[in-house]
C-alpha cells in the first residue's frame, strides 16, 4: 500500500483533489451536496493519480539516477512496470467516469490534463524547456475542472482560477528546480536554463517575480468580476505580496535558503486562496 501511495504521489494528488473540490465549492456558492463533492474528489484523485503513475513509469530509468527518487517502487524494482501501468489505467478510467457524471466538459478537461501531464510534459522534460509551460498548463487544470464540473462550460471564474494556478506554478516550480538541479542534471533532464559552466541562469528568479506580479492582477480581477469581496481581495493581495516578496528574495540571494523559503510559501498559497474565497462566500 505504501508503494502504491508513492506511485500516485499521495501528497501532490491530495493537493489536486483539494484544489478541484475547493474551486467547485466556490463555483456553487457553497451549495454543494456531499455526494457531488465525494464524486469530484474521486474523479480528481483518479486523474491525478494516473498521471503521476504514468509519469513514474516513463521516468523509471531516470529516477534511478536521482537521490530523491531512487527509492520509488519502480526504480527500486519493488513493483513491476506492468502492475504500475495497470493500476494507472484503472485509476484513469475511474477518474474520467466520475467526472463524466457531472458533464462532458468535465470529463474532457480531465482527460486533457492527464494526456498533457503524462504524455507531453513528462517526455518533453528531457529535451525542451518548453516542458515547463506544458507542465504549468496541466498543473493549472484542477481548479478549472472543479468549476467546469459545476457550470459545464468555460466561465470567467473557471478561466481566472486556471490563470491563478498557472501563474502560481512558475515560482513554485523554479524554486523546486533550483533545489533539485544537481539531481536533474545527473538524470539528463534539460528543462532548467543553465549557463555554459552548468550553473542555473538567474532568469528563473526574474521569471518568478514576473508571475508573482501577474498574480496580483489576477486576484484583483476576482474582485472586478464579482467573485470576491473587498476584505477577501485585500487578504488575497497581502498573500500575493508575500509571495512576491519571497520571489524577489530568491532573485537577490539566489541560494538554497531563499529557494526553500519560496517553495514553502508556494505550498501554502493555492490552498489559502481557496480558503479565503470560501470564507468570503460564508460572510
Amino acid at each position: 500500500m505504501a508503494d502504491y501511495a508513492m506511485l500516485v504521489k499521495m501528497r501532490l494528488t491530495s493537493l489536486v483533489v483539494f484544489t478541484a473540490v475547493g474551486a467547485y465549492y466556490v463555483a456553487t456558492g457553497l451549495d454543494a451536496s456531499l455526494a457531488s463533492i465525494l464524486t469530484l474528489a474521486l474523479g480528481g484523485f483518479g486523474v491525478a493519480g494516473a498521471s503521476n503513475a504514468i509519469n513514474q513509469v516513463l521516468e523509471k530509468d531516470y529516477d534511478k539516477l536521482m537521490k530523491r527518487t531512487a527509492g520509488r517502487p519502480l526504480p527500486s524494482e519493488r513493483m513491476s512496470t506492468a502492475s504500475a501501468v495497470l493500476f494507472a489505467g484503472m485509476l484513469c478510467l475511474m477518474g474520467i467516469t466520475a467526472l463524466a457524471t457531472f458533464n462532458v466538459m468535465a470529463a474532457f478537461t480531465g482527460m486533457l490534463a492527464f494526456v498533457l501531464y503524462a504524455f507531453v510534459y513528462t517526455p518533453m522534460k528531457r529535451y525542451s524547456r518548453a516542458a515547463v509551460f506544458v507542465g504549468a498548463v496541466a498543473g493549472a487544470m484542477p481548479m478549472l475542472i472543479g468549476v467546469v464540473a459545476y457550470s459545464g462550460e468555460l466561465t470567467i471564474l473557471a478561466l481566472l482560477l486556471f490563470a491563478i494556478q498557472f501563474a502560481w506554478q512558475y515560482p513554485h516550480f523554479w524554486s523546486i528546480a533550483f533545489l533539485g538541479h544537481e539531481d536533474y542534471s545527473n538524470a539528463g533532464f534539460n528543462f532548467v536554463p543553465t549557463n555554459a559552466d552548468g550553473s542555473i541562469q538567474r532568469n528563473i528568479a526574474s521569471s518568478s517575480i514576473a508571475y508573482a506580479v501577474l498574480l496580483i492582477g489576477l486576484c484583483l480581477s476576482l474582485y472586478v468580476y464579482g467573485y470576491s469581496g473587498v476584505t477577501a481581495s485585500v487578504v488575497l493581495g497581502l498573500m500575493t505580496a508575500m509571495y512576491l516578496f519571497y520571489s524577489v528574495k530568491f532573485y537577490k540571494e539566489f541560494d538554497l535558503g531563499s529557494a526553500k523559503q519560496l517553495m514553502f510559501s508556494s505550498l501554502m498559497y493555492i490552498p489559502m486562496v481557496l480558503i479565503v474565497l470560501i470564507i468570503d462566500k460564508l460572510f
